[in-house]
């Protein structure tokens, strides 16, 4: 497939270089790609800059989020959470429309610091704003609850682990659900409809306190039934 990551972070990173590897045609998205391919400094995490990862992959190019999103048949939405629906927009509701649209991010507020907060919850989620905003796109909420690694490789963890879609539309979580077993997913179980990701977004307070008390982020949840 001809597919849209929109986010240049690393599960940006990670997704398009597997998607990429699986043979898809990979196009990163970003808001300005002069300035992403000019920084040369770590981000916030210490992670090396796009530039770097880029240099390693010549053959995905780093286009604007609407270039991105115009050119591909299913668009994965990577951004951190307060800029999903800004990258979205700047995507383009015409070049998302009819469109599967896999969301990742998650509501996380670090603006008390950390552990972070949610800026939505219980009633709401970051995965149903996103369909309200882009009625017409396909929205599932997916791979939230992993961190970008295990989310492409989930076999790196040595044993089966458990992840899951929500959405509205059951032939979009049909291709969804394709995809996520090409990246090693065994265990994909489908929550419902787009309301239900309420509860994998309310999972990330739990993972994040997992990951201190473990000291690692790869980790992740089997459901035993």
């Amino acid at each position: 497939m001809k597919i849209a990551v929109l986010g240049t972070g690393m599960v940006g990173q990670a997704i398009a270089a597997r998607l990429h590897g699986l043979g898809h045609e990979v196009a990163v998205g970003t808001r300005d790609p002069q300035s992403t391919l000019a920084r040369t400094e770590p981000d916030g995490m210490g992670n090396p800059p796009y530039a770097a990862w880029a240099a390693d992959h010549r053959q995905v190019p780093l286009v604007s989020f609407a270039d991105a999103a115009a050119g591909a048949e299913l668009v994965i939405n990577a951004t951190s959470g307060h800029g999903a629906l800004p990258a979205l927009e700047l995507a383009g509701a015409d070049n998302l429309a009819g469109k599967v649209l896999i969301d990742i991010s998650n509501p996380l507020d670090f603006s008390q610091g950390f552990p972070p907060t949610l800026f939505v919850k219980d009633t709401d989620s970051l995965g149903e704003q996103v369909q309200r905003a882009f009625p017409q796109a396909r929205v599932v909420k997916t791979l939230n609850t992993l961190t970008a690694d295990l989310m492409v490789n989930p076999k790196n963890l040595g044993e089966e682990s458990s992840v899951f879609v929500s959405g509205d539309d059951g032939a979009a979580k049909a291709v969804v659900t394709e995809l996520l077993q090409s990246f090693g997913h065994t265990d994909v179980i489908d929550l419902g409809d787009i309301t239900t990701a309420r509860g994998t977004e309310m999972l990330l307070p739990v993972w994040v306190r997992l990951m201190g008390a473990l000291g690692t982020a790869s980790f992740n949840v089997k459901i035993v039934r």
